[in-house]
Protein backbone atom coordinates (compact mmCIF):
# COMPACT_ATOMS: atom_id res chain seq x y z
CA UNK A 1 0.00 0.00 0.00
CA UNK A 2 1.07 3.59 -0.94
CA UNK A 3 -0.23 6.53 0.66
CA UNK A 4 1.42 9.91 -0.82
CA UNK A 5 1.73 13.17 0.62
CA UNK A 6 -0.97 15.96 0.22
CA UNK A 7 1.77 18.06 -0.05
CA UNK A 8 3.19 16.11 -3.35
CA UNK A 9 -0.46 15.98 -5.05
CA UNK A 10 -0.83 19.92 -4.43
CA UNK A 11 1.70 20.11 -7.69
CA UNK A 12 0.30 17.57 -9.81
CA UNK A 13 -1.77 19.55 -12.15
CA UNK A 14 0.05 21.28 -14.32
CA UNK A 15 -1.73 23.74 -16.56
CA UNK A 16 1.39 24.11 -19.03
CA UNK A 17 1.45 20.23 -19.64
CA UNK A 18 -0.37 18.88 -22.53
CA UNK A 19 -3.58 16.68 -21.87
CA UNK A 20 -1.52 13.41 -23.23
CA UNK A 21 1.28 14.52 -20.70
CA UNK A 22 -0.63 15.07 -18.07
CA UNK A 23 -2.48 11.47 -18.80
CA UNK A 24 0.87 9.78 -18.57
CA UNK A 25 1.83 10.84 -15.39
CA UNK A 26 -1.69 9.20 -14.33
CA UNK A 27 -0.76 6.25 -15.39
CA UNK A 28 2.90 6.21 -14.26
CA UNK A 29 1.24 6.41 -10.95
CA UNK A 30 0.15 2.87 -11.16
CA UNK A 31 3.75 1.82 -10.21
CA UNK A 32 3.35 2.99 -6.98
CA UNK A 33 -0.43 2.35 -6.53
CA UNK A 34 -1.79 -0.74 -8.63
CA UNK A 35 -5.24 -0.47 -9.43
CA UNK A 36 -5.85 -3.84 -7.93
CA UNK A 37 -5.17 -2.42 -4.94
CA UNK A 38 -8.20 -0.51 -4.40
CA UNK A 39 -9.59 -3.93 -3.40
CA UNK A 40 -8.50 -4.34 -0.26
CA UNK A 41 -10.60 -3.92 3.07
CA UNK A 42 -8.26 -5.35 5.92
CA UNK A 43 -9.38 -3.90 9.27
CA UNK A 44 -6.94 -4.01 11.69
CA UNK A 45 -7.02 -5.23 14.76
CA UNK A 46 -7.20 -1.72 16.44
CA UNK A 47 -9.64 -0.55 14.68
CA UNK A 48 -11.47 2.16 16.70
CA UNK A 49 -15.02 0.34 18.01
CA UNK A 50 -17.69 1.66 15.93
CA UNK A 51 -20.02 2.01 18.95
CA UNK A 52 -17.47 4.03 20.45
CA UNK A 53 -17.03 6.33 16.99
CA UNK A 54 -20.94 6.39 17.25
CA UNK A 55 -20.91 7.87 20.87
CA UNK A 56 -18.28 10.53 19.81
CA UNK A 57 -19.83 11.87 16.95
CA UNK A 58 -22.99 12.40 19.47
CA UNK A 59 -21.05 14.88 21.62
CA UNK A 60 -22.38 18.20 20.88
CA UNK A 61 -25.57 17.08 19.80
CA UNK A 62 -29.28 18.12 21.09
CA UNK A 63 -29.55 15.27 24.13
CA UNK A 64 -33.03 14.65 23.62
CA UNK A 65 -33.09 13.79 19.61
CA UNK A 66 -30.57 11.15 20.53
CA UNK A 67 -32.90 8.73 20.48
CA UNK A 68 -34.29 9.83 17.23
CA UNK A 69 -30.94 9.24 15.91
CA UNK A 70 -29.90 5.76 16.76
CA UNK A 71 -34.10 4.57 15.69
CA UNK A 72 -33.04 5.97 12.41
CA UNK A 73 -29.62 3.93 12.04
CA UNK A 74 -31.05 0.68 13.68
CA UNK A 75 -34.15 0.45 10.98
CA UNK A 76 -31.43 -1.98 8.53
CA UNK A 77 -28.04 -2.03 7.88
CA UNK A 78 -27.96 0.75 4.53
CA UNK A 79 -29.94 3.17 7.04
CA UNK A 80 -26.50 2.83 9.65
CA UNK A 81 -24.70 3.22 6.96
CA UNK A 82 -26.02 7.01 5.94
CA UNK A 83 -25.49 7.95 9.32
CA UNK A 84 -22.13 6.13 10.07
CA UNK A 85 -19.71 8.61 7.52
CA UNK A 86 -17.40 8.82 10.48
CA UNK A 87 -17.03 4.92 10.98
CA UNK A 88 -15.95 5.05 7.38
CA UNK A 89 -13.78 7.94 7.65
CA UNK A 90 -11.85 6.16 9.96
CA UNK A 91 -11.56 3.23 7.89
CA UNK A 92 -10.78 4.99 4.75
CA UNK A 93 -7.72 6.28 5.89
CA UNK A 94 -6.04 2.91 6.05
CA UNK A 95 -7.15 2.24 2.00
CA UNK A 96 -3.98 2.95 -0.81
CA UNK A 97 -4.89 5.64 -2.54
CA UNK A 98 -2.27 7.73 -5.29
CA UNK A 99 -2.19 10.53 -3.26
CA UNK A 100 -4.42 13.14 -5.70
CA UNK A 101 -6.19 14.85 -3.71
CA UNK A 102 -9.09 17.26 -4.63
CA UNK A 103 -12.51 18.61 -3.43
CA UNK A 104 -14.66 15.56 -1.71
CA UNK A 105 -18.46 15.53 -0.86
CA UNK A 106 -17.07 13.12 2.33
CA UNK A 107 -20.43 11.55 2.61
CA UNK A 108 -20.63 10.02 -0.75
CA UNK A 109 -23.72 7.80 -0.39
CA UNK A 110 -26.72 7.40 -3.51
CA UNK A 111 -29.16 9.03 -1.40
CA UNK A 112 -27.17 12.04 -1.40
CA UNK A 113 -27.23 12.34 -4.99
CA UNK A 114 -30.99 13.67 -6.82
CA UNK A 115 -32.56 16.24 -8.90
CA UNK A 116 -33.19 19.85 -8.76
CA UNK A 117 -33.90 23.23 -10.25
CA UNK A 118 -30.97 25.37 -10.95
CA UNK A 119 -31.36 29.11 -10.58
CA UNK A 120 -32.56 29.36 -14.25
CA UNK A 121 -35.10 26.59 -13.43
CA UNK A 122 -33.73 23.51 -15.13
CA UNK A 123 -33.39 20.24 -13.98
CA UNK A 124 -30.22 18.48 -13.78
CA UNK A 125 -29.09 15.64 -11.44
CA UNK A 126 -26.56 16.38 -8.99
CA UNK A 127 -25.09 15.60 -5.47
CA UNK A 128 -27.05 17.05 -3.16
CA UNK A 129 -25.38 16.72 0.24
CA UNK A 130 -22.10 18.56 1.26
CA UNK A 131 -21.98 18.58 5.14
CA UNK A 132 -18.83 16.57 5.02
CA UNK A 133 -16.85 18.15 2.15
CA UNK A 134 -13.07 18.74 2.45
CA UNK A 135 -10.35 18.07 0.37
CA UNK A 136 -9.38 14.60 0.13
CA UNK A 137 -7.96 11.77 -1.41
CA UNK A 138 -10.48 11.14 -4.49
CA UNK A 139 -10.60 7.42 -4.41
CA UNK A 140 -13.07 7.88 -0.87
CA UNK A 141 -15.77 9.15 -2.81
CA UNK A 142 -15.94 6.54 -5.16
CA UNK A 143 -15.43 3.83 -2.54
CA UNK A 144 -18.08 5.02 -0.34
CA UNK A 145 -20.79 5.61 -3.08
CA UNK A 146 -20.15 2.17 -4.45
CA UNK A 147 -20.27 0.36 -1.31
CA UNK A 148 -23.61 2.23 -0.38
CA UNK A 149 -24.89 0.54 -3.48
CA UNK A 150 -24.04 -3.29 -2.17
CA UNK A 151 -25.49 -2.29 0.94
CA UNK A 152 -28.65 -0.67 -0.69
CA UNK A 153 -29.25 -3.77 -3.16
CA UNK A 154 -28.90 -6.15 -0.08
CA UNK A 155 -31.41 -4.27 1.95
CA UNK A 156 -33.09 -4.68 -1.14
CA UNK A 157 -32.97 -8.47 -1.23
CA UNK A 158 -30.97 -8.08 -4.96
CA UNK A 159 -28.69 -10.84 -5.53
CA UNK A 160 -25.49 -10.51 -4.44
CA UNK A 161 -23.88 -10.91 -7.95
CA UNK A 162 -26.37 -7.74 -9.00
CA UNK A 163 -25.40 -5.66 -5.93
CA UNK A 164 -21.36 -6.08 -6.43
CA UNK A 165 -22.52 -5.26 -10.42
CA UNK A 166 -24.13 -1.81 -8.89
CA UNK A 167 -20.76 -1.00 -7.38
CA UNK A 168 -19.34 -2.04 -10.70
CA UNK A 169 -21.41 0.34 -12.91
CA UNK A 170 -20.52 3.06 -10.36
CA UNK A 171 -16.85 3.05 -10.52
CA UNK A 172 -17.46 2.09 -14.39
CA UNK A 173 -19.38 5.14 -15.00
CA UNK A 174 -16.94 7.37 -12.94
CA UNK A 175 -13.87 6.07 -15.12
CA UNK A 176 -15.90 6.53 -18.85
CA UNK A 177 -17.11 10.01 -17.67
CA UNK A 178 -14.15 11.20 -16.43
CA UNK A 179 -12.20 9.86 -20.30
CA UNK A 180 -14.59 12.49 -21.55
CA UNK A 181 -14.07 15.32 -19.00
CA UNK A 182 -10.03 15.01 -19.44
CA UNK A 183 -10.68 16.39 -23.54
CA UNK A 184 -12.53 19.52 -22.24
CA UNK A 185 -11.31 21.98 -21.44
CA UNK A 186 -11.50 23.99 -17.54
CA UNK A 187 -14.11 25.88 -18.69
CA UNK A 188 -16.14 23.84 -20.30
CA UNK A 189 -16.53 21.05 -17.35
CA UNK A 190 -17.15 24.26 -15.51
CA UNK A 191 -20.45 24.76 -17.23
CA UNK A 192 -21.58 20.75 -17.83
CA UNK A 193 -24.52 19.81 -16.14
CA UNK A 194 -26.38 16.60 -15.96
CA UNK A 195 -29.85 16.91 -17.20
CA UNK A 196 -32.69 15.12 -15.26
CA UNK A 197 -34.96 14.91 -18.54
CA UNK A 198 -32.50 13.94 -20.58
CA UNK A 199 -31.12 11.08 -18.06
CA UNK A 200 -34.36 9.44 -17.75
CA UNK A 201 -35.23 9.35 -21.65
CA UNK A 202 -32.44 6.90 -21.52
CA UNK A 203 -33.49 4.52 -19.69
CA UNK A 204 -35.62 1.25 -21.04
CA UNK A 205 -38.00 0.76 -18.16
CA UNK A 206 -41.22 2.29 -19.07
CA UNK A 207 -42.59 1.96 -16.09
CA UNK A 208 -40.09 3.92 -13.91
CA UNK A 209 -39.57 6.18 -16.94
CA UNK A 210 -43.62 7.60 -17.21
CA UNK A 211 -42.91 7.82 -13.11
CA UNK A 212 -40.00 9.81 -13.07
CA UNK A 213 -41.24 12.17 -15.93
CA UNK A 214 -44.35 12.55 -14.03
CA UNK A 215 -42.27 13.68 -10.69
CA UNK A 216 -40.28 16.09 -12.80
CA UNK A 217 -43.36 17.29 -14.46
CA UNK A 218 -44.45 17.65 -11.10
CA UNK A 219 -41.66 19.13 -9.15
CA UNK A 220 -41.11 21.95 -11.93
CA UNK A 221 -44.70 22.95 -11.26
CA UNK A 222 -44.36 22.75 -7.74
CA UNK A 223 -44.56 26.27 -5.81
CA UNK A 224 -42.51 25.08 -3.39
CA UNK A 225 -42.99 27.61 -0.34
CA UNK A 226 -46.56 28.18 -0.95
CA UNK A 227 -46.99 24.69 -0.75
CA UNK A 228 -45.36 24.45 2.12
CA UNK A 229 -46.81 27.29 3.98
CA UNK A 230 -50.25 25.72 3.43
CA UNK A 231 -49.02 22.34 5.20
CA UNK A 232 -46.45 23.89 8.28
CA UNK A 233 -48.06 27.21 9.42
CA UNK A 234 -51.02 28.14 10.96
CA UNK A 235 -52.49 31.78 11.57
CA UNK A 236 -51.91 33.55 15.30
CA UNK A 237 -53.83 36.29 15.16
CA UNK A 238 -52.48 38.01 11.99
CA UNK A 239 -48.98 36.68 12.09
CA UNK A 240 -48.19 32.87 10.84
CA UNK A 241 -46.31 30.49 12.53
CA UNK A 242 -44.85 27.33 12.52
CA UNK A 243 -46.80 24.27 13.49
CA UNK A 244 -45.32 22.56 16.22
CA UNK A 245 -45.53 18.44 15.06
CA UNK A 246 -43.39 17.34 17.92
CA UNK A 247 -40.20 15.47 18.10
CA UNK A 248 -39.48 15.97 14.40
CA UNK A 249 -40.65 20.11 14.32
CA UNK A 250 -41.11 22.01 17.57
CA UNK A 251 -40.25 25.18 19.26
CA UNK A 252 -37.56 25.51 21.64
CA UNK A 253 -38.75 26.12 25.32
CA UNK A 254 -37.57 27.63 28.68
CA UNK A 255 -33.86 29.29 28.55
CA UNK A 256 -33.34 28.14 25.03
CA UNK A 257 -36.35 29.73 24.02
CA UNK A 258 -34.68 33.10 25.44
CA UNK A 259 -31.64 32.76 24.33
CA UNK A 260 -32.78 31.92 20.43
CA UNK A 261 -35.53 34.94 20.84
CA UNK A 262 -32.33 37.01 22.00
CA UNK A 263 -30.04 34.98 18.58
CA UNK A 264 -32.37 35.28 16.29
CA UNK A 265 -32.53 38.88 14.26
CA UNK A 266 -28.52 38.62 14.78
CA UNK A 267 -27.80 35.48 13.27
CA UNK A 268 -30.31 36.17 10.15
CA UNK A 269 -28.41 39.50 9.95
CA UNK A 270 -24.98 37.86 9.93
CA UNK A 271 -26.41 35.27 7.04
CA UNK A 272 -27.70 38.37 5.16
CA UNK A 273 -24.31 39.42 4.93
CA UNK A 274 -23.02 35.88 3.29
CA UNK A 275 -24.67 36.58 0.35
CA UNK A 276 -24.03 38.72 -3.23
CA UNK A 277 -25.87 41.94 -2.92
CA UNK A 278 -28.38 41.02 -5.30
CA UNK A 279 -29.51 38.08 -2.75
CA UNK A 280 -29.58 41.12 -0.19
CA UNK A 281 -31.56 43.10 -2.02
CA UNK A 282 -34.34 40.43 -2.42
CA UNK A 283 -34.49 39.29 0.60
CA UNK A 284 -34.96 42.90 1.87
CA UNK A 285 -38.21 42.59 0.68
CA UNK A 286 -39.06 39.39 3.41
CA UNK A 287 -39.17 40.00 7.25
CA UNK A 288 -38.44 36.88 9.70
CA UNK A 289 -41.61 36.35 11.02
CA UNK A 290 -40.54 32.60 12.61
CA UNK A 291 -38.14 29.94 13.70
CA UNK A 292 -38.36 26.50 14.80
CA UNK A 293 -36.49 23.16 15.09
CA UNK A 294 -36.84 20.39 12.63
CA UNK A 295 -35.05 17.06 12.21
CA UNK A 296 -33.69 16.50 9.05
CA UNK A 297 -31.86 12.92 7.75
CA UNK A 298 -29.91 10.56 9.65
CA UNK A 299 -26.62 11.54 9.59
CA UNK A 300 -27.70 15.16 10.78
CA UNK A 301 -30.13 14.01 13.66
CA UNK A 302 -29.42 15.56 16.76
CA UNK A 303 -27.49 18.30 15.33
CA UNK A 304 -29.18 22.02 15.51
CA UNK A 305 -31.03 22.16 12.86
CA UNK A 306 -34.17 24.10 11.89
CA UNK A 307 -36.51 25.89 9.40
CA UNK A 308 -37.21 29.67 9.28
CA UNK A 309 -40.19 31.51 7.66
CA UNK A 310 -39.54 34.83 5.90
CA UNK A 311 -43.08 36.60 4.93
CA UNK A 312 -43.07 39.62 2.23
CA UNK A 313 -45.53 42.49 3.17
CA UNK A 314 -47.90 41.07 0.28
CA UNK A 315 -48.12 37.65 2.53
CA UNK A 316 -45.52 35.60 0.15
CA UNK A 317 -43.38 33.21 1.98
CA UNK A 318 -39.98 31.77 2.02
CA UNK A 319 -38.91 28.80 3.32
CA UNK A 320 -35.03 28.44 4.33
CA UNK A 321 -33.54 25.37 6.11
CA UNK A 322 -30.51 25.92 8.26
CA UNK A 323 -28.25 23.68 9.40
CA UNK A 324 -25.86 23.30 12.04
CA UNK A 325 -22.07 22.77 10.56
CA UNK A 326 -19.48 20.67 12.53
CA UNK A 327 -16.39 19.90 11.75
CA UNK A 328 -15.90 17.47 8.14
CA UNK A 329 -15.67 13.75 9.55
CA UNK A 330 -13.19 13.64 7.06
CA UNK A 331 -10.35 16.76 8.76
CA UNK A 332 -8.99 14.61 11.15
CA UNK A 333 -8.07 11.71 8.73
CA UNK A 334 -6.02 14.43 5.80
CA UNK A 335 -2.93 16.69 5.95
CA UNK A 336 -4.76 19.27 4.68
CA UNK A 337 -5.68 21.84 7.28
CA UNK A 338 -9.16 23.88 6.37
CA UNK A 339 -8.61 27.15 4.97
CA UNK A 340 -12.05 28.07 6.32
CA UNK A 341 -12.20 28.84 10.09
CA UNK A 342 -16.55 29.01 9.48
CA UNK A 343 -17.59 25.39 9.14
CA UNK A 344 -20.55 26.98 7.43
CA UNK A 345 -18.41 28.26 4.88
CA UNK A 346 -16.42 25.06 4.13
CA UNK A 347 -19.87 23.91 3.33
CA UNK A 348 -21.15 26.26 1.00
CA UNK A 349 -17.38 26.66 -0.60
CA UNK A 350 -17.35 23.33 -1.19
CA UNK A 351 -20.96 22.54 -2.66
CA UNK A 352 -20.35 25.94 -4.96
CA UNK A 353 -16.95 24.36 -6.00
CA UNK A 354 -18.54 20.44 -6.52
CA UNK A 355 -21.92 20.97 -7.79
CA UNK A 356 -23.36 21.99 -11.08
CA UNK A 357 -25.63 25.06 -10.02
CA UNK A 358 -26.45 25.92 -6.15
CA UNK A 359 -29.15 27.58 -4.18
CA UNK A 360 -29.43 31.02 -4.65
CA UNK A 361 -29.96 31.32 -0.81
CA UNK A 362 -26.79 29.54 -0.08
CA UNK A 363 -25.06 31.17 2.67
CA UNK A 364 -23.67 30.95 6.33
CA UNK A 365 -24.16 32.20 9.96
CA UNK A 366 -23.35 31.87 13.41
CA UNK A 367 -25.30 32.43 17.23
CA UNK A 368 -23.86 33.95 19.77
CA UNK A 369 -22.42 30.39 21.37
CA UNK A 370 -20.60 30.46 18.24
CA UNK A 371 -22.69 27.76 16.70
CA UNK A 372 -22.04 27.18 12.52
CA UNK A 373 -24.51 26.79 10.41
CA UNK A 374 -25.42 27.44 6.99
CA UNK A 375 -28.49 28.33 5.40
CA UNK A 376 -30.64 27.24 2.29
CA UNK A 377 -34.04 26.79 1.18
CA UNK A 378 -35.99 24.34 2.36
CA UNK A 379 -37.12 22.27 -0.90
CA UNK A 380 -36.85 23.89 -4.33
CA UNK A 381 -38.27 20.66 -7.19
CA UNK A 382 -36.68 18.36 -5.45
CA UNK A 383 -36.18 15.21 -6.78
CA UNK A 384 -35.24 11.69 -4.43
CA UNK A 385 -34.50 8.66 -5.48
CA UNK A 386 -37.14 6.32 -4.48
CA UNK A 387 -35.59 2.80 -4.01
CA UNK A 388 -38.54 0.75 -2.75
CA UNK A 389 -39.46 0.95 -6.63
CA UNK A 390 -36.35 0.44 -8.32
CA UNK A 391 -35.49 -3.27 -10.12
CA UNK A 392 -32.22 -4.19 -10.69
CA UNK A 393 -32.08 -2.76 -13.91
CA UNK A 394 -33.02 0.77 -12.33
CA UNK A 395 -30.46 0.28 -10.01
CA UNK A 396 -27.72 -0.16 -12.24
CA UNK A 397 -28.97 2.48 -14.19
CA UNK A 398 -29.04 4.68 -11.43
CA UNK A 399 -25.54 3.31 -10.03
CA UNK A 400 -24.07 4.81 -13.73
CA UNK A 401 -25.83 8.02 -12.99
CA UNK A 402 -24.49 9.38 -9.97
CA UNK A 403 -21.03 7.92 -10.95
CA UNK A 404 -21.46 10.36 -13.89
CA UNK A 405 -23.04 13.12 -11.43
CA UNK A 406 -19.56 12.32 -8.98
CA UNK A 407 -17.23 12.26 -11.95
CA UNK A 408 -18.24 15.72 -12.90
CA UNK A 409 -17.89 17.27 -9.51
CA UNK A 410 -14.31 15.38 -9.39
CA UNK A 411 -13.12 16.99 -12.58
CA UNK A 412 -14.41 20.51 -11.41
CA UNK A 413 -11.13 20.50 -8.70
CA UNK A 414 -8.91 17.23 -9.56
CA UNK A 415 -7.38 16.90 -13.37
CA UNK A 416 -9.35 14.70 -15.37
CA UNK A 417 -6.17 13.64 -17.31
CA UNK A 418 -3.79 12.81 -14.68
CA UNK A 419 -7.30 10.87 -13.26
CA UNK A 420 -7.99 9.23 -16.35
CA UNK A 421 -4.62 8.62 -16.81
CA UNK A 422 -4.49 6.34 -13.91
CA UNK A 423 -7.76 4.66 -14.18
CA UNK A 424 -7.22 3.81 -17.50
CA UNK A 425 -9.77 2.27 -19.98
CA UNK A 426 -9.73 -1.32 -19.05
CA UNK A 427 -12.16 -2.51 -16.00
CA UNK A 428 -9.41 -3.49 -13.72
CA UNK A 429 -10.18 -0.29 -11.51
CA UNK A 430 -14.03 -0.96 -11.28
CA UNK A 431 -13.03 -4.67 -10.47
CA UNK A 432 -10.96 -3.30 -7.58
CA UNK A 433 -13.38 -1.10 -6.50
CA UNK A 434 -17.06 -3.74 -6.69
CA UNK A 435 -14.39 -6.16 -4.48
CA UNK A 436 -13.74 -3.77 -2.03
CA UNK A 437 -17.52 -2.74 -2.24
CA UNK A 438 -18.68 -6.36 -1.62
CA UNK A 439 -16.00 -6.43 1.14
CA UNK A 440 -17.09 -2.99 3.03
CA UNK A 441 -20.72 -4.03 2.72
CA UNK A 442 -19.80 -7.20 5.29
CA UNK A 443 -18.15 -5.02 7.31
CA UNK A 444 -21.32 -2.64 7.49
CA UNK A 445 -22.71 -5.33 8.98
CA UNK A 446 -20.70 -6.26 11.33
CA UNK A 447 -20.55 -2.63 12.38
CA UNK A 448 -24.87 -2.54 12.57
CA UNK A 449 -24.86 -5.87 14.35
CA UNK A 450 -22.59 -4.27 17.46
CA UNK A 451 -24.74 -1.37 17.37
CA UNK A 452 -27.89 -3.32 17.67
CA UNK A 453 -26.13 -4.92 20.51
CA UNK A 454 -25.31 -1.80 22.08
CA UNK A 455 -29.10 -0.65 22.30
CA UNK A 456 -29.61 -3.82 23.63
CA UNK A 457 -27.58 -3.22 26.73
CA UNK A 458 -28.39 0.47 26.85
CA UNK A 459 -25.28 2.08 25.72
CA UNK A 460 -27.55 3.80 22.77
CA UNK A 461 -31.00 5.14 24.15
CA UNK A 462 -33.93 4.79 20.98
CA UNK A 463 -37.12 6.48 20.93
CA UNK A 464 -40.36 4.99 19.32
CA UNK A 465 -41.17 8.24 18.52
CA UNK A 466 -40.10 8.71 14.90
Amino acid sequence: MTEKSTDDSKNLFDPVASKAARFEKGAAMRKMTPRSAHSEWNPSENREDPVEILIKTSIGRIESLLPIRYSRMMESPFSFFRGAAAIMAADLVHTPNTGIELQLCGDCHLMNFGGFATPERKMVFDINDFDETFPGPWEWDVKRLAASFVIAGRWRKFPDKACEEFAWNVADSYKRHMLEYSQLSALQIWYADIDLAELIKRGEDDEIKSFQQKRIKKAAEYVAHEKEFAKLTYLEGSRAKIKDDPPLIFHPTGEEEKRLLKDVEIVHARYLETLSDEKKVLLSRYKLHDLAIKVVGVGSVGTHCGISLLMSATGEPIFLQFKEARKSVLEDYVKTKSKYNHQGERIVRGQKLMQSASDIFLGWTNDSDNKFFYVRQLRDAKVKPVLEIMKAKNMEDYAKACGWALARAHARSGDPSILSGYIGKSDEFANAIAQFSVLYADQNESDYDKMITAIKKGQLPISTEI
